[in-house]
């Protein structure tokens, strides 16, 4: 199953100038890693990119039911303390999601990571918008790296085209 899943890491803020250019690079991707046997797709459940991702793997479940999106949230409480529309947004995937684990019973320091490293664990490749030098979207490409999992950075998209070519299936 690992060679047929890929994770989803990014940052939580997206400029709003950027959104439709990281949802084309996102659906150019899925669409191509699907063509790669690569069906099934985990997200964390984030704001940002998180939600992006899995909101783009809901809309090409339609033209593939074999496309699976698994949602790994930390712990039930992780939207506690979100605005009412990213509630609504995230309650609306979980719904539409084929399957939701949580990885802690509640909230915890590292809870997070744990997320991270247990999507990670599963995957063959993972698809991420990473920016920034540091944060917990760089631990986990770093935990990937460790662990030879395939990173297809879609924020430097000419040599995230040439990476997706790594990908073994």
């Amino acid at each position: 199953m690992k060679e047929q899943t890929c994770c989803f890491t990014g940052h939580r803020i997206i400029r709003t100038d950027m959104v439709k250019t990281i949802e084309e690079r996102l659906e150019e991707q899925i669409k191509f890693l699907i063509t790669r046997g690569i069906l099934h797709f985990i997200a964390g459940g984030a704001l940002g990119f998180d939600t992006l991702a899995a909101e783009t793997v809901l809309k090409l479940k339609k033209e593939n039911a074999l496309a699976r999106l698994v949602l790994v949230l930390p712990c039930p409480e992780q939207a506690l303390r979100w605005r009412c529309s990213d509630i609504e947004r995230y309650e609306r995937i979980k719904r539409q999601a084929d399957e939701v684990i949580y990885t802690s019973e509640a909230y915890h320091n590292g809870c997070m990571q744990k997320r991270n490293r247990y999507m990670v664990n599963l995957s063959c490749c993972c698809v991420c918008y990473l920016i920034k030098k540091r944060g917990g979207t760089k631990s986990t490409i770093d935990y990937c790296v460790k662990q030879n999992v395939c990173v297809i950075n879609i924020a430097d998209w000419p040599s995230a085209m040439r990476t997706v070519n790594a990908v073994n299936t």
